[in-house]
């Protein structure tokens, strides 16, 4: 295989991805116990589990100037320590508030490699495989979750088991640190920083078939443009590109992914499972689904196309809230079956999500943006899904008990039919299309359902 050296990279990177979906997952099993260490009240329930975000959203703020300056392999070994650490403080917390500040520490790192993965994968990978590789990285989020389950569902019986779960965290830092110290940084930092020989090698090892002179001329000219064009202003046919990366955060995030990641043995208890490690055992039933199902997704985005699939997919997740939702009104009348409506409703909302918003929403991001503000577009995308992602899951706890179960499901069905008008209308099919065809339709003012 001549790709073989780049798939290995592409792997050992995307074990960033591993890094973020654990934190993600972990605290759903480990929320269970820590209410039993410490009564914790619904606001500062919301706020311990979303505090993360806040070190994300700081993270992913100040990544891009760090990654320019220090290169993006230095950057994803930091972030790996970052998260060691995190995981240790988490877990010898002598109070709920060292709790919250250690998590946003750990937030810090999952901010930075939600960012800088992504963007070191599209750098070092040929145009043919990108958006793979891409999906790739989603991909690993999914099996960093899983992960957490089945470590959450290994230590629910255990003494200090919630500290066991946090502590956990340090197996997939350590894993990624010295992955990492095997690998190299992408060639177009190298040769921005004149480190050419180096950027050599590394072009013969991930495309064997290319004129690494030729690339790197290409590279270098690219560099002199950027440097000549000393002022840069935001020109008005760059607002949809926005509209768009921004637009399919909030969609992706708005209509409750992560309430369910983080909160699904939560759910369970409420819809009548009677223990914590039964209502684990389901999340876990989840995780496997989300994991395989986004597999699925990585051979179909580039068959079927990206909208198709949203719809699919937007589709699936509004019957399957509104369908929980019900479930939850007419609680009294379904009974002990309650719990299994749950559990399809949850699965079915998976299936749907990680066919389509899960993986799409990141390939999305990383094409509508023209080359010139790429970098910092992006950037500005991942800190609105944070932002998003803590109103959302800060405000879930609360929602759930001052409003019900059936309300807050049903408001995030509303949601994802707003969604699905805002697909129709402004998100473009970039399927098939070159990143400069995306950026000249964006220049001539294509109409997003014309391109």
């Amino acid at each position: 295989m001549k790709y073989i050296w780049l798939y290995i990279i592409a792997i050992v990177a995307s074990l960033g991805g591993l890094l973020s979906g654990y934190d993600t997952g972990v605290i759903s099993g480990a929320l269970l116990f820590i209410n039993e260490t410490w009564v914790l009240p619904d606001t500062l329930q919301g706020f311990l589990v979303s505090s993360v975000l806040i070190g994300a959203v700081i993270g992913a703020a100040t990544n891009g100037i760090l990654a320019d300056i220090f290169g993006r392999k230095k950057i994803i070994m930091a972030t790996a320590v970052i998260f060691i650490l995190g995981s240790i403080l988490c877990a010898f917390a002598p109070n709920v508030y060292v709790l919250i500040l250690s998590r946003i520490f750990v937030g810090f790192a999952v901010g930075i490699v939600n960012f800088v993965v992504p963007l070191y994968l599209s750098e070092v990978s040929p145009k043919n495989l990108r958006g793979t590789l891409v999906s790739l990285y989603q991909w690993a989020i999914t099996a960093g979750i899983l992960f957490s389950y089945f470590i959450n569902a290994v230590f629910a019986q255990a003494v200090y088991n919630w500290r066991w779960m946090l502590f956990a965290g340090v197996v997939p830092g350590l894993v990624l640190f010295i992955g990492m110290c095997f690998m190299s940084d992408t060639p177009r930092w190298l040769v921005s920083k004149n480190r050419d020989d180096e950027a050599k090698k590394v072009f013969s090892k991930i495309e064997p078939d290319i004129e690494p002179e030729k690339e790197i001329a290409e590279i270098k000219e690219t560099l002199v443009d950027n440097r000549q064009e000393k002022t840069f202003r935001l020109k008005k046919w760059m607002i949809m590109p926005f509209v768009v990366g921004i637009g399919i955060m909030f969609a992706q995030i708005c209509t409750g992914i992560n309430t369910i990641i983080y909160y699904a043995p939560t759910i369970f208890k409420t819809a009548g499972f009677d223990s914590n490690l039964t209502a684990i055992y389901a999340t876990t039933g989840i995780g496997v689904v989300n994991f395989i199902m986004t597999i699925i997704a990585v051979f179909f985005t580039d068959r079927i196309g990206r909208k198709p699939l949203l719809y699919f997919g937007l589709t699936g997740v509004m019957l399957s809230l509104f369908a929980l939702g019900t479930s939850f009104a007419f609680a009294g009348v379904l009974g002990s079956s309650l719990k299994w409506v749950a559990v399809g409703s949850l699965v079915t909302y998976i299936i749907c999500f990680a066919m389509s918003l899960g993986p799409i929403g990141w390939i999305l991001v990383s094409e509508v943006f023209p080359l010139r503000i790429r970098g910092i577009a992006m950037s500005v995308c991942t800190v609105s899904n944070f932002a998003f992602n803590f109103f959302v899951v800060g405000s879930f706890p609360v929602l759930l008990h001052r409003i019900g179960g059936a309300w807050t499901f049903w408001i995030f069905g509303i949601v994802s039919i707003l969604c699905i008008i805002f697909v129709y209308f402004f998100v473009p099919e970039t399927k098939g299309i070159s990143l400069e065809q995306i950026e000249s339709n964006w220049r001539r003012s294509v109409n997003p359902r014309d391109f």
